[in-house]
């Protein structure tokens, strides 16, 4: 029989890079038990052996589970005899996941802390995407949206915005155009470019309670109390309206009402993904095409 109190626990999360892959995989693996409130003791960037004792010391005050992503095999082994020495679970995270890459590419790892985080191509990649997403936000921009790899649309509340910031973090150009009853789409802006473009949708229901807070926080409730942006009806309408669009248009579509925005970046990644692997066959038959008539030249 499961117990309803709340058990609180002490997590110590060290890493000699930023921890930003260490704090998700620990929230992903405590998301599966039921009444545990992890207290995460967050150690980022550790890389000398004074840094560790401070982060040990931590350790010896609030005793809990280590999980670590340290590359320095000295200080490793340090961690290591320490959390012995105290009792405490002692967990290195990518281990198993390096170790098996590492046979499978018969190659020995780097062991270099924060070499995923290096300030490479790909890092000002992910930097230019988050620019571009910004500039091109909920319809503000058009000049340039050609560059686009996606185009998102849908009707206000669709989580249109985070959904780009979220895919520009994985180096994806991402923008999005609201679709708004009673006003022209710009279409025009799509006719000439090739970006993958999706339709976000929701339920009503959920829809309206999204659109309500918002307005509650932003204390602008009473300004649109009784209009067609609060009214179940109107909202329904309007997101029917929104799917003919988009169906109209042989465009995907993802209902976001029971997805995050994670969830909802990763179904668009699949479909980014096929789109480019059609693409490619597609180039690649074009070019046998090209070579077959020269060869008849």
């Amino acid at each position: 029989m499961t117990s309803d109190l709340l058990r609180e626990i002490n997590i110590h999360l060290v890493s000699d890079a930023t921890g930003s892959t260490l704090q998700g995989l620990a929230r992903a693996c405590f998301a599966q038990f039921d009444n545990v409130d992890p207290l995460e003791r967050f150690w980022p960037l550790v890389r000398t052996e004074k840094q560790l004792d401070r982060v040990i010391q931590d350790i010896s005050e609030n005793p809990g589970p280590v999980l670590f992503t340290l590359v320095d095999e000295k200080m490793r082994k340090k961690l290591h005899r320490e959390c012995d020495r105290l009792e405490v679970p002692c967990i290195p995270i990518l281990d198993p996941l390096i170790k098996s890459m590492s046979s499978y590419l018969g190659m020995v790892p780097k062991g270099v802390p924060g070499l995923q985080h290096a300030l490479d191509d790909a890092y000002f990649k992910r930097v230019d995407a988050i620019d571009f997403a910004l500039s091109f936000d909920d319809g503000q921009n058009f000049d340039g949206i050609e560059d686009s790899e996606v185009v998102l649309v849908g009707v206000s509340r669709t989580s249109k915005t985070p959904t780009c910031i979220f895919l520009a973090r994985r180096g994806i150009r991402a923008s999005n155009i609201p679709f708004v009853p009673g006003v022209p789409f710009p279409e025009h802006v799509l006719e000439n470019i090739s970006p993958l473009i999706v339709g976000l949708t929701e339920s009503p229901e959920r829809l309206v309670q999204l659109r309500r807070s918002r307005l509650k926080a932003e204390e602008k409730e009473a300004e649109h109390k009784g209009n067609a942006y609060l009214d179940p009806f109107k909202v329904e309408e309007e997101i029917k309206n929104a799917r003919r669009f988009f169906s109209k248009r042989g465009w995907p579509v993802i209902d976001v009402t029971r997805r995050s925005v994670e969830e909802t970046a990763a179904e668009i990644q699949i479909l980014l993904q096929k789109k480019k692997k059609l693409e490619k066959a597609r180039l690649a038959e074009e070019a046998l095409k090209e070579a077959g008539k020269e060869a008849l030249r």
